[in-house]
């Protein structure tokens, strides 16, 4: 298993990617295409393919920084799931050394408990943080979710900082 970074929306398998990532996130948790475009050339953040040799299986979109890599958009092609594609993309990302930070909707229904599971053997742990992430379109409203981090929890102090860029990198981009 192996990432492909993109830089620039020309290159052939963007649109590929873009659709899995229209299909796998509600419309509220998507950039706009204007703002996704505008990131690409950002030096802190990745838009990596994830394939296993040389089948495309989905996609992590990250921003790493000196201190943490923060997960903004993490998925596996529905029709290539549980083959442990994910369990071994986070664990490619892990090897960084860095902590890796992500957020998910709070575990209330099947899917979203289901998905915390997941993270978790993957050997992340929930953050109880009061966490809000800011809204990607002007029409809505920031949502709460659940902070995730491995190898550890965050301390308020790293918390702090991530929420920080989170609001100021991250979303002005």
């Amino acid at each position: 298993m192996h990432f492909e970074r993109l830089t620039a929306v020309d290159n052939e398998m963007y649109l590929r990617a873009m659709e899995l990532y229209k299909i796998s996130f509600p419309y509220h948790e998507q950039r706009t295409s204007s703002s996704q475009t505008e990131i690409m050339e950002n030096r802190e953040y990745q838009f990596n393919l994830i394939y296993d040799e040389e089948d495309f299986v989905g996609i992590l979109l990250c921003w790493e920084t000196e201190c943490f890599i923060y997960i903004e958009h993490f998925c596996i092609d529905p029709d290539k799931r549980n083959r442990q594609y994910g369990q071994r993309a986070l664990a490619l990302l892990r090897q960084r050394g860095k902590t890796v930070i992500l957020e998910m909707d709070p575990p209330v229904d099947k899917v979203s408990i289901h998905r915390k599971g997941f993270y978790e053997r993957a050997g992340f742990m929930a953050n109880s943080f009061d966490h809000v992430h800011p809204p990607y379109h002007e029409a809505h409203q920031g949502h709460r979710l659940v902070v995730m981090s491995c190898p550890e929890p965050l301390d308020e102090t790293e918390y702090g900082s991530f929420n920080l860029y989170l609001k100021n990198t991250v979303m002005e981009c």
